[in-house]
């Protein structure tokens, strides 16, 4: 128990401020100021200095690396770890990496992301494998993740159990849908072949009738003979020409027809 609350000490310790080496305190006096105000715990004081320091000198780790410092004793480590990633992105030499690595390593940590803190501390151990406080650290992040693993992503889990459900929801649909089409299709079948049995039926019935009547189909039962049509049509035609006849000779009688006169 105790030996763990050592590793807690030497984990929540940072790799302190850098200095600006001689040549450079002329050039810029924020670094220095935000230095000072570290020194004595003014840590807003010392973000404000860092932050004018950064954005004079884009391309040069230290300030970033200093404010990431100052942002992460104020309790801010998701935006304390992107001025370290920015410190880490202009590193020049293994330490400057090294130290940036340990840092980040120490968010990691606060954030109960022990999976990235173990990389950012093997990272930092490859460019300075000496350092004993980076290798407690990796040590300590391992084992957290030992006794801590990634918990499934039970969403994840849960959108492809869902999406498992409706593809088979959708399966069964289809399934269900081709059974009815092939229940309509045997239906349509079944009937066609009714409607073509009762056609065959019929056809069987009027070969039988012709077969019986020496090939001539049948008369239906009331139906009129050729010859007793023929008679009708030849009675309703003079019938016909009687009442013709008959009108004629009644316009006639209507009107007769004035005789010549003679002179």
């Amino acid at each position: 128990m105790i030996k763990k609350h050592i590793l807690l000490l030497l984990l929540v310790s940072l790799w302190g401020t850098r200095i600006l080496c001689a040549q450079e305190k002329g050039k810029d006096k924020n670094l220095p100021a935000g230095n000072e105000a570290f020194t004595n715990k003014k840590y807003v004081d010392a973000e404000a200095e860092y932050r004018v320091s950064e954005s004079k000198n884009p391309k040069k780790s230290i300030a970033s690396y200093n404010l990431g410092n100052a942002i992460y004793r104020q309790n801010q480590n998701s935006e304390a770890k992107y001025h370290y990633g920015n410190a880490l992105k202009n590193a020049k030499t293994r330490e400057e990496k090294h130290q940036a690595f340990h840092n980040i390593g120490n968010t990691l940590m606060k954030e109960k992301d022990y999976s990235n803190a173990v990389e950012a501390y093997k990272n930092a151990l490859r460019n300075n494998p000496a350092d004993e406080e980076t290798r407690y650290n990796y040590a300590l992040a391992k084992m957290y993740l030992k006794n801590n693993p990634p918990k499934k992503n039970d969403d994840k889990n849960k959108d492809k159990k869902d999406k498992n459900k409706d593809k088979n929801k959708d399966k069964d649909k289809d399934k269900k849908d081709q059974q009815n089409k092939d229940k309509d299709k045997d239906k349509d079948k079944g009937q066609n072949q009714k409607d073509k049995d009762n056609k065959d039926g019929k056809d069987n019935k009027d070969q039988q009738s012709k077969d019986q009547n020496g090939g001539q189909p049948k008369p239906k039962p009331g139906g009129i003979s050729k010859q007793r049509l023929e008679n009708l049509l030849d009675a309703v035609n003079n019938e016909e020409k009687k009442v013709q006849d008959k009108v004629t000779k009644q316009k006639v009688l209507a009107n007769p027809k004035k005789p010549e006169k003679d002179w």
